[in-house]
């Protein structure tokens, strides 16, 4: 904690100046620095350090390197970023594979103890507006909590420091307990909610909701298997022999308990707000529910004619790009596009999460219904893309997926506009799709996977994803994460049927059937269903985890599809080539491929190391099971 930077400089004035100097510029502070006394005198300064301290946040998820290539979502195309250190389980203190901001201890650190800083001096603060001084505390204690609350579900446990250290003083913390570090993100969020209740909140700031939700997240995870010392011992050895469990979960107390407070906490949230299009008592069509899905992905901010606007609503805490500004706008479209359009393909989606989208079974009319997707069923292998989930088509591209004009970026190379990830023939030969790595555009940028992640980029034909910065927010936290908290409390409480009314509504506006489930079966359609639900939103990575279940999911070898298609007797291939099931037979054949990620699981993996640097800093952090 020695390296922790100040935000603002400190002007030191010597005093030396000559005593016959009389021009004023000798007396001119530096431009960009400020006094330390004079920022919190002054309303708008104070304001900009709180400003300040929301840049921990980053892009949120948005980044090239993102966290769904952490986990069984996405694998990351481009070697060498770190990715295999951390999903082949080398990763130890002192490599540590792919790291980000949002998360990295030191980083962390450094903005929580400006968070410290301000909280110190607003309290002291001598500008006369109260009502600001009382947002910015409130937005602080918000941030503090936020940052903490990350600290705690990579690393586990971490130090609690609430006070700015200055030069000389031992700087050596131990880590604190699982539960004092729950406790502390809890009463910073009540601190939080407390400050901002009734205060109107600019887009992109902390506000009472948030503080509200966030407390929803920290309790469902305290209520989770690998925070229950009992259980985290049973299903791990390596957990089991760690000698500091407490820093881990809890010790004492009762599950029972830890869900109601879960269940409660989520319901608070729930009752403040109304999110977006849940209150539908049947499913969409297909066409509203992948719309309904696209739009909030947008945060309601596309021009694209199938999005809704007034999806922002579900929109609880998240971050905004705007114009001119620093970090200008979010490139997702041009990190996970398509090669073919001239994007890199960067966090590309695996089969694996593509095989847990449900099948939609119209063989009953009267009474459709969802059922898991398998390769083993012959019709659903012969058409994997046809009828499935309508998140599916607002999430993933395709073979064969219609896509934007690729004539802006391209040239006529393919009027029909649809992605190409297969092998085609054409006379004698086989033809390489545009979006392959055989392609005759940047094939160096083509997805190993078959798949290319469309959620989060924006659909407006007229945004060129290789050229053109996007303005869809981030989603830190929605409002549909909370009612899923809900449900997930509600089916560890034994209350099945609340829990089912209320996921029963979020399928309802995805176009999807209700479900009928009870007891461990329920369980496991509604894991599936939060998977799917909050895909590439960066939960998968914490809830496989927290659920204990990440040897049999994050520690699965990669899967990626293979697409061949075959001329029909007596038919010619379109020039050029388009998808055509009347000239062609199509073949999908999921591949297990490891030459990207030799991908396993150690249970150490459930928790990220500490480094050896901070170790050497800090003698008294007991490191992570495992390393």
């Amino acid at each position: 904690m020695k390296n922790m930077l100040r935000t603002l400089s400190i002007i030191i004035i010597s005093g030396i100046l000559l005593a016959s100097c009389k021009r004023d510029f000798l007396n001119t502070r530096p431009l960009g620095e400020i006094e330390s006394s004079l920022v919190w005198s002054d309303g708008p300064l104070a304001e900009a350090f709180i400003n300040n301290i929301y840049t921990g946040l980053g892009q949120g998820g948005f980044n090239e390197e993102q966290l769904a290539s952490a986990s069984d979502e996405a694998v990351f195309t481009h070697a060498g970023r770190g990715f295999n250190i951390l999903n082949e389980g080398t990763l130890n203190p002192t490599s540590q594979g792919w790291l980000n901001g949002p998360f990295e201890w030191n980083g962390m650190f450094r903005i929580i103890r400006n968070a410290n800083l301000a909280l110190e001096k607003l309290a002291t603060a001598t500008f006369p507006d109260a009502a600001l001084n009382k947002r910015l505390r409130g937005e602080s204690h918000f941030l503090r909590a936020y940052y903490y609350h990350q600290l705690l579900r990579f690393y586990g446990s971490v130090p609690i420091i609430s006070k700015t250290y200055g030069l000389n003083e031992d700087y050596s913390v131990a880590r604190n307990t699982f539960d004092e570090n729950v406790s502390f993100i809890l009463k910073e969020c009540d601190s939080a909610a407390i400050l901002l209740n009734g205060t109107a909140m600019g887009k992109g700031r902390a506000n009472r909701l948030a503080a509200l939700a966030l407390e929803s997240r920290v309790l469902l995870y305290a209520a989770s298997d690998l925070h229950d010392v009992p259980t985290l011992k049973a299903n791990s050895t390596v957990l089991a022999a760690f000698a500091k469990p407490e820093l881990l979960g809890y010790v004492t107390g009762t599950r029972a308990e830890r869900w109601q407070k879960a269940k409660a906490a989520a319901k608070l949230v729930m009752d403040a707000s109304s999110g977006y299009k849940l209150t539908l008592t049947a499913p969409e069509n297909s066409t509203a529910g992948r719309n309904n899905y696209l739009s909030i992905a947008m945060g309601g901010k596309s021009k694209a004619p199938e999005a809704d606007a007034a999806a922002e609503s579900e929109l609880i805490f998240a971050r905004y790009f705007v114009p001119n500004q620093p970090e200008g706008a979010q490139q997702q479209g041009l990190y996970n596009g398509p090669n073919g359009y001239h994007c890199w393909a960067g966090n590309s989606p695996m089969q694996l999460i593509v095989d847990d989208y449900e099948y939609m079974d119209s063989s009953v009319v009267d009474a459709p219904k969802s059922i898991p997707f398998s390769w083993n069923n012959p019709v659903q292998k012969a058409a994997p893309f046809v009828n499935r989930d309508p998140r599916f088509y607002a999430t993933i591209l395709f073979d064969g997926a219609t896509w934007k004009p690729r004539d802006k970026i391209s040239g006529n190379v393919d009027p029909a506009n649809q992605i190409q990830v297969g092998q085609y023939q054409v006379g004698a030969s086989m033809l390489a799709g545009l979006d392959t790595r055989q392609s005759t555009i940047e094939n160096w940028n083509g997805s190993w996977t078959g798949y290319y992640g469309r959620k989060f980029v924006d659909p407006d034909p007229n945004i060129v994803d290789n050229t053109t910065r996007q303005f869809v927010p981030w989603p830190f936290i929605r409002y549909t994460e909370a009612v899923l908290n809900y449900v997930e409390a509600c089916i560890e409480l034994g209350e099945d049927t609340e829990a089912k009314i209320w996921l029963n509504k979020i399928r309802f506006r995805a176009g999807m059937p209700a479900i009928s489930e009870t007891g461990a079966a329920l369980r496991t359609r509604y894991r599936n269903e939060r998977r799917i639900e909050l895909a590439y939103e960066e939960h998968r990575y914490h809830d496989a985890r927290r659920w204990m279940i990440a040897p049999t999911t994050l520690g699965r070898k990669l899967v990626y599809m293979s697409v061949s298609a075959m001329l029909k007797p007596g038919a010619t291939a379109p020039s050029p080539y388009r998808k055509d099931d009347s000239r062609y037979n199509y073949t999908y054949t999921p591949v297990e491929d490891n030459s990207l990620e030799n991908r396993k699981w150690d249970d150490k993996m459930y928790y990220r190391p500490i480094s050896r640097d901070e170790v050497n800093k800090n003698p008294k952090l007991v490191q992570n099971p495992g390393y």
